[in-house]
C-alpha cells in the first residue's frame, strides 16, 4: 500500500517530468546578445534607456543613500552618492524629489521615525546646499516601515538604514 505522502511526491516528480517536455526553446535562444565588454557599452534589455527618465537616474545615479547605525551623518560615500544626484538633477529640473528615510536600528518605532525623518532632511540639506530648489522636495521618514529585508544580521539591517530618492512628476503627500 502506497501512503499519502508518497502518491504526493509521485506526482509531483511525474508533473516535474511533463514540464520539462514541454519547454520548447532551446537555452541558446533565450540567452541576451552576447556583450562585447566595452566600458560604456548599453547592457541587453536597456538600449531605449531615454536620458533623463527614471530608469536613468535609477541605473547611472543611483537613488539610495546609506547611513551607519544610529547616526544621521553623511559619510563620502554617501555624499558622492548625493554629488551624482545633485550633477543628474540639475540636468534635469523637470522633476521633483520626494526622500524617504528609514531606519532599522533597534529600538521602539517612535525613535525609529525620528532617526529617520533625521536622515531625509540631511539629505533634503545636502541637496539643497548643491543647488537643487528647496521647492522640488520634500522629505518623510518612515522608520522600520517598509524594510528591504528582516533581517538580525548587522550586514543585511545596513540595507534598511537609508533615504531613497524617489522621483516624481507632481508632489504628493509627505
Amino acid at each position: 500500500m502506497i501512503a499519502g505522502t508518497d502518491i504526493r511526491r509521485l506526482a509531483c516528480a511525474g508533473l516535474l517530468s511533463l514540464l520539462a517536455a514541454c519547454t520548447t526553446a532551446k537555452m541558446e535562444d533565450t540567452q541576451p546578445p552576447p556583450m562585447s565588454g566595452a566600458t560604456n557599452e548599453t547592457a541587453p534589455g536597456f538600449e531605449n534607456m531615454q536620458a533623463g527618465s527614471e530608469e536613468d537616474f535609477i541605473l547611472n545615479v543611483g537613488r539610495r543613500t546609506f547611513f551607519t547605525k544610529g547616526s544621521a551623518a553623511l559619510d563620502s560615500v554617501a555624499k558622492a552618492t548625493l554629488d551624482s544626484q545633485i550633477a543628474w538633477l540639475q540636468k534635469n529640473p523637470n522633476w521633483l524629489i520626494k526622500l524617504l528615510g528609514f531606519a532599522d536600528d533597534g529600538g521602539s518605532e517612535s525613535p525609529q521615525i525620528s532617526l529617520s525623518q533625521k536622515r531625509a532632511d540631511v539629505v533634503m540639506a545636502y541637496l539643497a546646499a548643491g543647488g537643487v530648489s528647496q521647492s522640488r522636495m520634500w522629505a518623510k521618514g518612515y522608520g522600520k516601515d517598509r524594510e528591504v529585508r528582516a533581517c538580525a544580521e548587522t550586514a543585511c539591517q545596513v540595507q534598511n538604514r537609508r533615504v531613497v530618492t524617489n522621483l516624481r512628476n507632481e508632489r504628493d503627500t509627505p
